[in-house]
């Protein structure tokens, strides 16, 4: 693995140093970095090429390495240095590997890093007009901008073509000459050919456990609690004993935080670091663990990304506000698997990038406003419809159905926004299946306009937003009767863009028939409510659309007082309603007092108990 030492100065390669920490010589393979210290940037030396040999080698020692130093701007010496280097760390990384397979006994070896110091520009003109080329910054750079209109400029440049001796490398036609063309690995030993470079040749399905086991028992609709990632902990513990050499889940020390800690019962925490006494007790740390925990998501997504790549499989988790340490390297992901799935159709095709964003906005009674960002899905939207999918399950039964489709599915990142606090269970596995399955539809039992046109849609996406809907829309049943109201539930947020913008869209008749053309929609959102707006701006029906959703307005707030102070709570929707179905507008008054009422008391409530009043944290579906 090469690393540029400009690359080197950026926050994820410092942490992924720490890699070797994770490498188990009995099992795993093995990584040989090279430092490449060429000493410059685009404009600017490095800081690794700027401090002493003692400083240097110090740090890699640090890090758990045995660096070896291969120096010099000779190329005939640096070739010779550069092979004999790598023929004995090479040697002396399988010797490690021996000692522990034929022992059977785990240890941390120092394994061997290169640090590669060249000029850069190497080989390259000395100087161009009177400034340094070679071994400076300037080679990073276009070294010949005039070469079309400068003679001198273009003299140079082709005595520096000619000083690689083409005549010498090919034939008359252009072709590598016998010789050299000799020396070319053969077969798979060729880069371009070995499989673990089209990891897709490799890769085998999972041998999935049935979801539908995991199901949590929904007897009435709306009345069950349940920590909706919980049972996906189970489901993930099996789908991790079924395939112990293909799958392994990834996440920054919040495994247990996320109630996935069921995986633990098959495979502990990989930790090759010194162990402690105390560590027996609860730590689930092994040297033979396959899940991957390091607090830097950096270095998690790029390990998950590696395991993918060569033909495996994995799960990453995280907190939703903090998945942003990743939004580069997710834009990079997506950008490379919609190039290979369109534009290159020899790779083969690879295991999904399954990401779970869960500790999300709504439920952070304790961490508060600097855990409230759910605008990674955000980014998401703006990549490439071919290789991007993002669900919202509202419930834990709903969240299985997704999970079990996206480890089944290849070349894309699938996002899964689910949160882990007990929430109300809304559907069986067999409705959940079919839900999910068809990506958004109208929750009946939520419903009072069967057979009638609704005089309203109320609309629900994400787990904290449907409840909250549900509960508006038993206030609206109680207290205005006479009401048409259509109840909308999303689960595949695509759904709401056009069928033309993306594979799993909505045709106009599709979206014009649940959602109306000519009624209003109050659409209350997980995420920042203008997202919803820009999916689905090209339907008719878009300009009646009223959305909900996160405003950036927070701290360490009961679950209603933050629904109450980003406007989607049950008491903000019926308010929606009732400015917006004309008949209501008046009718209603006293009910829409009621609710203002009710927003001003419960905010009360919270700021003088720290909790909810027992009606609202105790509420049940009630029809």
């Amino acid at each position: 693995c090469v690393v540029g030492d400009g690359e080197a100065e950026t926050g994820p390669l410092a942490t992924a140093w720490h890699s070797n920490k994770f490498i188990n010589p009995v099992r795993d393979g093995a990584v040989l970095p090279i430092l490449n210290l060429n000493g410059y940037k685009i404009a600017n030396p490095t800081i690794l090429s700027r401090i002493s040999h003692q400083e240097l080698e110090a740090l890699f020692v640090g890090y758990g390495y045995k660096p070896y130093f291969v120096e010099g701007s000779d190329p005939a010496e640096m070739h010779k240095k550069m092979a004999s280097t790598l023929e004995e760390t090479i040697g002396e990384i399988r010797a490690h590997q021996k000692t522990a397979r034929e022992s059977n006994k785990p240890f941390r070896p120092r394994w061997p890093m290169i640090v590669l110091r060249s000029p850069k520009g190497w080989t390259g003109p000395k100087e161009i007009k009177g400034h340094k080329v070679e071994a400076s910054w300037r080679s990073h750079q276009v070294p010949f901008a005039d070469v079309r209109n400068n003679p001198a400029n273009l003299k140079l440049l082709e005595d520096w073509m000619h000083s690689y001796k083409p005549g010498e490398l090919f034939d008359a036609n252009g072709k590598l000459v016998p010789e050299l063309k000799a020396l070319a690995p053969k077969g798979n030993r060729r880069i371009s050919a070995n499989p673990h470079a089209n990891g897709g040749l490799l890769r085998k399905e999972l041998n999935l456990p049935d979801f539908r086991k995991y199901a949590v028992d929904v007897p009435t609709r709306g009345t069950v609690e349940y920590e909706n990632t919980k049972p996906l902990g189970e489901y993930l513990r099996d789908v991790m004993k079924n395939n112990m050499t293909s799958f392994r889940v990834f996440g920054p020390d919040e495994t247990a935080s996320n109630r996935l800690q069921a995986i633990y019962e098959v495979s502990k925490k990989t930790w090759m670091a010194d162990m402690l006494p105390e560590d027996t007790d609860g730590g689930e740390l092994a040297r033979d663990g396959r899940v991957m925990e390091m607090l830097s998501e950096h270095t998690l997504i790029g390990w998950l990304e590696g395991y993918l790549l060569t033909g495996r499989h994995g799960f990453f988790h995280t907190y939703e506000a903090f998945a942003h340490v990743i939004d580069s390297m997710f834009n990079q992901h997506a950008k490379w698997l919609d190039i290979c799935k369109n534009h290159v159709p020899w790779r083969a095709s690879v295991a999904s990038e399954n990401i779970l964003l869960s500790s999300t906005v709504w439920r952070q009674d304790h961490n508060g406003f600097s855990h409230q960002d759910p605008g990674f899905i955000d980014l998401v939207t703006n990549k490439g419809p071919s290789v991007t999918r993002i669900y919202l399950p509202p419930d834990a039964n709903t969240l299985l159905s997704v999970a079990d489709h996206c480890l089944r599915s290849t070349d894309y990142i699938n996002v899964i926004v689910a949160d882990k606090q007990k929430h109300l269970q809304f559907t069986t596995i067999d409705e959940a299946i079919v839900h999910c399955t068809k990506g958004l539809g109208i929750w009946e039992r939520a419903s009072t306009d069967a057979g009638e046109e609704p005089d309203v849609v109320l609309a629900s996406c994400g787990d904290v937003a449907t409840m909250e809907a549900l509960a508006a829309a038993a206030i609206l049943r109680e207290r205005a009767p006479d009401l048409k109201l259509r109840f909308v539930n999303v689960v595949d947020l695509f759904k709401l863009q056009p069928s033309s913008e993306h594979p799993h869209g909505s045709t106009e008749r599709e979206f014009d028939s649940l959602f109306t053309t000519d009624k209003p929609i109050i659409f209350n959102f997980h995420g920042y409510p203008w997202l919803i707006h820009k999916l689905s701006y090209r339907f008719k029906g878009h300009n009646n659309m009223h959305v909900r959703g996160y405003k950036e307005k927070g701290n360490i707030n009961t679950p209603l007082e933050l629904a109450i102070l980003n406007e989607t709570s049950r008491f903000h929707l019926v308010i929606d309603v009732i400015d917006r179905v004309p008949k209501l507008r008046t009718k209603a008054a006293h009910l829409k007092e009621q609710m203002k009422n009710f927003i001003i008391d419960n905010l009360n409530y919270a700021h003088e108990h720290g909790i909810d009043r027992p009606e609202i944290a105790n509420w049940t579906w009630p029809y």
